[in-house]
């Protein structure tokens, strides 16, 4: 598996185990969002810490969980952003749309 889930009591990490966040595992990354998503997680938190590089197909996955975490009046916050993918980030304008931390402990210091 290439995203690993812990579900804590008012929110949900997914942690990405993979080097590339890209068009051969951005769908898998959508699929545990929209699944969470129907169970009602409205708090969510992707560490990137593990991942090194990020396509269109990544970013587009991290939106659809900013999406559905707003839509359901939830929090959505980015964190382990390693320079290539913080880099892909901000040429995208997305660090002014994202919640981004440096550490997995200040995004869950940040949920509600």
């Amino acid at each position: 598996m290439n995203f690993t889930v812990i579900n804590h009591t008012n929110y949900s990490i997914i942690s990405s185990e993979v080097d590339k966040l890209n068009s051969t595992n951005a769908s898998e990354l959508k699929t545990s969002i929209l699944n969470l998503n129907k169970e009602n997680v409205s708090h969510l938190i992707i560490d990137l810490s593990k991942t090194s590089y990020c396509d269109s197909s990544g970013l587009s996955a991290l939106l659809s969980a900013n999406r559905l975490c707003k839509n359901s009046n939830g929090k959505f916050i980015l964190t382990g952003l390693q320079p290539n993918v913080k880099k892909m980030i901000e040429i995208a304008q997305l660090h002014r749309v994202l919640s981004i931390t440096e550490t997995l402990e200040e995004a869950e210091k940040a949920m509600p």
